[in-house]
């Protein structure tokens, strides 16, 4: 129909000029965002479309079906898209990194809903208007077809209503069992923070015995390194050791690992890991770590895992006590894997102990001792060649053969003050001791963070539950305390949040239907369709084995908005026929069911429709946006079904609370409405 496909383009161009504006850009987000909108932005074309084909099939004229279609629902219109974008301005005013995300998404799609808004009230009709059309004979044998389909279903509907209410009670109790069970299957589900992409990248760390040679780890890295390579979905690996930028301690090492695009090979990323960290196992003396590379990195700090649960103490004997303890125990943990820790305790440590009498009186200064160590050892820069077009420094050191035992250190000679040179074992004795390797801070107190990855198949809650208990099992001093950390400390505040955040939505969207149906015992209505949807997502969610991440919330969110419109169509209706035909509360609801049930089922299917793409793509970032597609499609399943039954009984039964509003605010039933003409 050319009055809906107008309405798309224009709602989509004007959501990327508000984008543009705002300074966002085409990215996974706005992308999920934009693909979302085509659902809604097409509902309130279909809503007016279909009440103007209303009226020409009553016998009205094209422009004059135009003027009082546009009339009769504009409000419900505006009602639907003001409430929808109700829903997200919680997550406006998110704090943190999700926070950031969020507020891209929300105004993105808050965008296109507000366009779309203006669009069906001022172009969908006037298209409705002028657009040829064919004659009331015209069609094609499918046009038929599904109008007789549909003709059928809606009076199959119709006589399977009316028992329905006419046992309320029964009703009911169905609605309270589905807020029941929705409540249970919200705190049963595991919960994350972002689903982990794969975008054909692995991240790994690999973690020698902390008194090993640089040589040592250097044999071993490249060992694991030709493990990798050999794997057939491997393109190609990268790695270093060494301390740096992102590696603490000497005998850590990285690797960088490309594998082949995911069309090419039939592992996940996930599943690649789990099939290399058995080869890596058979390299003795070298742990390797591998994690799949994400596009968002949540860590406080740098870590060998993904995860962290980070010891704190005031006391660092007690803390150096107990950290052995706690890594110990956390191996024995089955939820989790790649279990390591940043205190690495067995380093090798050489001491040099300056007799300064016997300095002194060889004229030894101790800068000199300092200026002879630092040159050894130090790589100190001692000058510049200069080239014809190149620059090259030339780098003091001592050579490596004489680098690697503490009686090489008697080789260093001291400039004395005459000039002389002086061996350093004349003025100093040496020592071998043993030192951390480094020492990290939380804040200003000392901390151990202890990182894992998950076992395969196991969720971060879980896994995080699973270490919280086994840390409290083991009754620590009450000065030792642990607490999750990086990722899997946000996943922790994220889940606290997002039933505040659900809360406040419902509020919001409370306030502005309470304030544009002036009553407010008809946004209780409206509301109570939002259990089903809830209920048809959380099992869609549990079905496909998908975890309640912050994306599979903002399908909770969207559905929210969705079903809800289900819900101002049939009472908007309702309102109208009692205030102006003069209809009993039954027959009302009775009529607004079956002459609404045609613009719910199609604007339904459209948002359905619009998420499938997202449950079921590929490709890179398929993985981020599966969870919306899912929570949104298997919830308007079941609440399609659900909700087609129980809003009518709800409004029945919020009628009676209605009557002494009635009686006491005459104007309180329904916001004012220009009169309709027929």
């Amino acid at each position: 129909m050319i009055a809906a496909g107008v309405t798309l383009p224009l709602s989509l161009i004007g959501a990327c000029a508000a984008m543009w504006v705002a300074g966002y850009s085409i990215d996974n987000l706005s992308l999920m965002a934009l693909t979302v909108s085509v659902g809604f932005v097409v509902d309130d074309a279909i809503v007016m479309i279909e009440n103007i084909e209303s009226w020409v099939a009553r016998g009205k004229s094209r422009f004059e079906a135009a003027l009082i279609g546009a009339r009769q629902i504009g409000f419900t219109v505006v009602s639907i898209s003001m409430s929808l974008i109700a829903v997200f301005v919680p997550l406006l005013f998110m704090d943190g990194l999700m926070g950031r995300f969020l507020r891209e998404f929300s105004y993105t799609l808050a965008s296109a809903i507000l366009i779309s808004t203006i669009v069906s009230l001022t172009v969908t009709p006037m298209v409705c208007a002028f657009a040829p059309w064919g004659g009331k004979g015209g069609g094609s044998r499918f046009d038929r077809i599904v109008e007789g389909a549909l003709d059928r279903i809606v009076y199959w509907y119709g006589r399977s209503l009316r028992p329905v209410i006419d046992h309320p009670r029964l009703t009911l109790i169905v609605i309270i069992g589905t807020i029941g069970w929705t409540a249970y299957l919200y705190q049963a589900i595991p919960k994350g923070n972002l689903p982990q992409d794969d975008n054909g990248f692995i991240n790994g760390s690999s973690e020698a015995s902390p008194d090993v040679s640089f040589a040592e780890i250097m044999r071993l890295q490249k060992q694991a390194e030709a493990i990798i390579s050999a794997d057939p979905d491997v393109v190609g690996v990268g790695s270093s050791v060494g301390g740096g930028a992102l590696t603490a301690a000497l005998n850590q090492g990285r690797f960088n690992i490309r594998l082949k695009p995911r069309e090419e090979r039939s592992l996940s990323s996930k599943q690649v890991i789990a099939r290399l960290r058995k080869e890596l196992a058979k390299v003795a003396g070298l742990q390797v770590m591998l994690t799949p590379s994400q596009d968002v990195f949540l860590h406080a700090r740098w870590s060998a895992s993904a995860y962290q649960f980070t010891l704190l103490d005031d006391d660092v004997a007690e803390l150096t006590e107990w950290a052995p303890k706690v890594l110990a125990r956390m191996r024995k943990v089955p939820q989790i894997v790649d279990v390591t820790s940043d205190r690495q305790q067995g380093g090798l440590g050489a001491k040099v102990v300056v007799d300064r009498n016997a300095a002194s009186r060889m004229g030894v200064p101790i800068s000199a001792v300092d200026a002879a160590l630092n040159g050894a050892f130090g790589q100190r820069q001692d000058s510049i060649i200069y080239g014809e077009r190149n620059q090259y420094r030339a780098v003091l050191e001592t050579p490596p053969t004489r680098q690697r035992d503490l009686r090489d250190l008697a080789g260093i000679y001291v400039s004395s003050a005459s000039g002389g040179q002086v061996p350093l074992s004349a003025i100093a004795r040496f020592e071998r001791s043993t030192m951390p390797m480094a020492v990290n801070h939380q804040g200003a107190m000392p901390a151990v963070t202890i990182t894992f990855n998950l076992a395969p198949e196991e969720t971060l809650e879980a896994a995080s539950q699973a270490v919280e208990r086994a840390f409290v099992a083991m009754n620590p001093p009450s000065g030792l305390r642990g607490e999750l950390a990086g990722e899997a400390g946000d996943a922790r505040r994220v889940g606290r949040t997002m039933t505040i955040l659900i809360v406040v939505a419902l509020l919001a969207v409370y306030i502005i239907l309470g304030v544009l149906y002036e009553s407010l015992v008809h946004p209780v209505t409206i509301i109570s369709t939002l259990p089903a949807a809830g209920l048809g997502a959380l099992l869609s969610l549990q079905m496909f084995a998908v975890e309640f991440s912050m994306i599979a919330f903002i399908g909770i969110l969207l559905l929210i908005g969705i079903v809800k419109k289900n819900g101002i169509m049939l009472v908007d209706f309702a309102l109208i026929a009692e205030r102006e035909d003069g209809l009993s509360t039954r027959d009302a609801a009775l009529l607004a069911a079956k002459e609404r049930f045609r613009p719910i089922l199609m604007t339904t299917l459209a948002a359905m429709f619009g998420a499938l793409p997202l449950a079921f793509a590929g490709g890179i970032g398929a993985d981020l946006r599966r969870p919306l597609g899912v929570t949104i499609v298997g919830g308007l399943l079941l609440s399609q079904i659900l909700t087609l039954y129980t809003t009518p009984v709800i409004y029945l039964l919020m009628s009676k609370a209605r009557l002494p509003l009635r009686r006491a605010e005459p104007g309180a039933l329904a916001p004012a409405r220009p009169e309709i003409s027929s």
